[in-house]
């Protein structure tokens, strides 16, 4: 199959033409015209085929979709980019005759969440009502929480104080995914001809509680719990740091946007996963991604 990956050059779009290529896919990478060279020359020497396009005219996305079984999109953004570019790239799948899309979404399952109180999830759902009202096929996939958040310092886990963080209740799971093992089953989904509208995955599923005892073993040092208090108080707080910082709206990583994370990602669970519908993917341990952690450090 031809799959063609939107979005190639970045992280995640990396990861998947990687493990597109390692399932014996043929890859096409579209890129904005005037692309670094040298992110090219890395997708050129994996035998990546290159194609430059103009984002902003249908005609040249069209040609770019030709031929394709399938588009995956690693696309980051704004409204721009998760809800204008996208569509011009489903209007051009569409007028190419692609079977199936797999959009942005890479993202706890908001489907289950209540709209308003979380600008990503908002324009994702903005996306997902107008692909859903078009003939092609899409497919989302349902992360949870990116694992490697727990790469850095930040209130859920805080290696310098060695401190884990919770809402209302210490033991509450959340998903976390690392970013290769998303890549590795978006490739699978990609190359499934009959895939279900959702996919719901995780490396992991830990609580608070857990997170604290795996951080514990893996330093060998003892983390506490600290209470930072409801859900419900996080929600407050998101609202009005968002009121109160307007111009955040505009910016990609606005300082409310952690918050909304937070809340989001301990408010849903995914239940059950469809981790087992494919076969060779390696589900990555926290234990690991800890271990990992302390290597870089």
């Amino acid at each position: 199959m031809t799959i063609l990956v939107a979005g190639a050059t970045g992280n995640l779009g990396g990861r998947l033409v990687k493990a597109l290529l390692a399932r014996g896919a043929t890859v096409r990478a579209l890129v904005r015209t005037g692309t670094d060279p040298k992110k090219l020359e890395k997708l050129t020497n994996a035998n990546v085929t290159i194609v430059e396009a103009d984002m902003t005219d249908p005609g040249q996305l069209t040609v770019a979709c030709e031929g394709v079984n399938c588009i995956v999109s690693a696309l980051q953004g704004l409204r721009d980019v998760i809800v204008t570019l996208q569509s011009r790239l489903l209007d051009a799948a569409i007028e190419a005759g692609v079977p199936r899309f797999i959009p942005s979404d890479f993202a706890t399952d908001f489907t289950t969440l209540p709209a308003g109180e979380n600008r990503n999830f908002d324009l994702r759902r903005e996306f997902m009502d107008y692909i859903d009202s078009t003939p092609i096929r899409a497919t989302s996939i349902m992360n949870g929480a990116f694992a490697d958040l727990l790469m850095r310092d930040l209130p859920l886990l805080d290696f310098s104080k060695k401190q884990v963080g919770y809402w209302d209740n210490p033991d509450r799971r959340a998903d976390f995914t690392t970013t290769d093992d998303i890549a590795a089953y978006t490739a699978a989904a990609a190359l499934d001809i009959d895939p279900p509208r959702l996919l719901r995955i995780a490396s992991f599923q830990h609580s608070p509680a857990e997170l604290a005892e795996a951080a514990s073993a893996v330093t060998g040092e003892s983390f506490t719990l600290v209470n930072m208090g409801s859900l419900a108080g996080l929600a407050e707080y998101n609202r009005r740091e968002r009121a109160a910082n307007p111009d955040g709206e505009q910016q990609l990583y606005p300082r409310w946007q952690q918050g909304q994370y937070m809340q989001s990602m301990f408010s849903t669970l995914n239940d059950p996963l469809d981790n087992d519908r494919y076969t060779g993917i390696q589900w990555t341990s926290v234990n690991e991604v800890l271990a990992n952690r302390m290597r870089r450090n």
